[in-house]
């Protein structure tokens, strides 16, 4: 068990940080502000350096500005302080009693708790406390897990979750102090730099640090954090070597079809439920994601393979074994990011005569949405398979308006009844 007086002292270094003033760049989550308002746990999840941490000061300090919320109503720790290694779930009931005689709060309490995950059976605590004590509970983990099985039944109804992601193109671009405006776009002075500013975020990403400081070098310092710390130790694997080939191997190949038989021959595995429990982990991570197939047929879904894509492209081209030039594969990654940033449950799609697209947004039972991705437009040819792929998914889904993503190339045209609008992705970003 910890004792008192040092658990009073890390409260009392952890609360007093993060209630200095800051100058942290906005993030825009769906909602935030109604989700905030609630009564349930607040769990954000999101692969490590996203700015979990960053979102909780911006939110706590909101709080207390806003709503006139007291400093000594707000408790904060952070579980990835090393002096917390000997904390365990016995020892949350003291934290709590130590925070009250410290603080002596009156109301409603707020706890922000970073990393959370760090500490097992976590969950048990916060169910309790949640049932019988006027508080508002926030919550970040770097593990998709910690919102899976036994967890997720022990918070069932009292919880919400939000996914953070990387810095947008938005974001990054207000950070930047560039005008986000589209009114503003029809100048060309500022459309030149907004396009400029593209080019940057392309080149460092979307994870704050790299981006604050245009030095994309501790890239790979990350993905060894992810890779070591939340893959190979938290489920202590031996096959190092496998592992890290497969993660370099999807980081040298976004967007591209992976089969699960595929994976294992690259990375020279005979099993294929060691690829499939490879893959769980790296998605547990937030390192890479599986786009799926749309098919009214659930079993075609599950037997087609996945497109895997990566948390960042700027963190894919610091991992990969060599790094393709396909510009369009970068664009297809960046805009299923951004799909994902909005909420959207996507999938890609492919007709029986093999014509695929890219993205396709389903709400309810129906698709709504159409978007496809292709960078470079410049010849005929291109145009008409793309515009011809984008048609047929029209009729398929009986959709009257359709997009396509590109590099530079805007228009728009009407072909069978159906809206084709050409949008650059830089521009694209900044409509979310």
């Amino acid at each position: 068990m910890m004792e008192k007086r040092k658990l009073k002292e890390l409260i009392s270094e952890h609360t007093h940080n993060v209630l200095k003033r800051h100058s942290l760049s906005p993030r825009f989550i769906p909602n935030l502000p109604a989700i905030i308002n609630r009564k349930e746990i607040i769990v954000v999840s999101g692969v490590r350096r996203c700015g979990k941490s960053s979102l909780m000061r911006i939110i706590l300090h909101d709080l207390i500005k806003k709503k006139k919320i007291p400093a000594a109503n707000v408790l904060y720790l952070n579980f990835e302080d090393e002096r917390f290694v000997e904390f365990t779930y016995k020892d949350f009931d003291a934290l709590y009693e130590s925070y009250l005689e410290l603080s002596n709060p009156k109301g409603k309490k707020y706890l922000f708790f970073d990393e959370i995950q760090n500490i097992t059976y976590w969950e048990k605590w916060i169910n309790r406390i949640y049932e019988f004590e006027e508080i508002k509970i926030f919550i970040t983990g770097s593990n998709a897990t910690l919102l899976s099985g036994e967890i997720a039944t022990a918070l069932t109804g009292r919880n919400v979750a939000i996914s953070l992601f990387p810095f947008s193109f938005r974001e990054f671009s207000i950070m930047s102090g560039i005008s986000v405006d589209p009114k503003s776009l029809y100048n060309r002075g500022e459309r030149v730099q907004a396009k400029r500013n593209f080019d940057t975020f392309m080149d460092v990403g979307g994870f704050p640090e790299a981006a604050i400081t245009k030095d994309k070098t501790i890239l790979q310092s990350y993905f060894k954090d992810i890779l070591y710390r939340d893959i190979l130790a938290r489920y202590s694997i031996r096959n190092i070597k496998e592992m890290k080939e497969l993660a370099l191997y999807l980081a040298t190949n976004m967007g591209n079809m992976c089969s699960y038989r595929n994976l294992a021959q690259t990375i020279s595995v005979n099993s294929i439920n060691t690829i499939k429990n490879f893959l769980e982990y790296l998605e547990n991570a937030y390192l890479f994601f599986r786009l799926g197939l749309f098919d009214y047929s659930l079993k075609k879904q599950l037997y087609n393979p996945s497109k895997i894509y990566c948390v960042d492209t700027a963190l894919a081209r610091s991992m990969a074994f060599k790094f393709s030039h396909d510009i369009g594969r970068i664009y297809e990654n960046i805009a299923f990011l951004e799909l994902m940033r909005r909420g959207k449950d996507i999938y890609y799609w492919k007709s029986p005569h093999d014509i695929e697209v890219d993205f396709v947004v389903k709400e309810g039972t129906r698709i709504t949405e159409i978007i496809q991705v292709c960078a470079d437009m410049s010849s005929r040819r291109t145009q008409t398979r793309e515009v011809r792929s984008v048609l047929e998914a029209a009729s398929e889904f009986n959709l009257k308006k359709v997009v396509i993503i590109t590099d530079d190339f805007t228009g728009e045209i009407l072909e069978q009844g159906v809206e084709i609008f050409f949008i650059p992705l830089w521009q694209w970003l900044l409509q979310g």
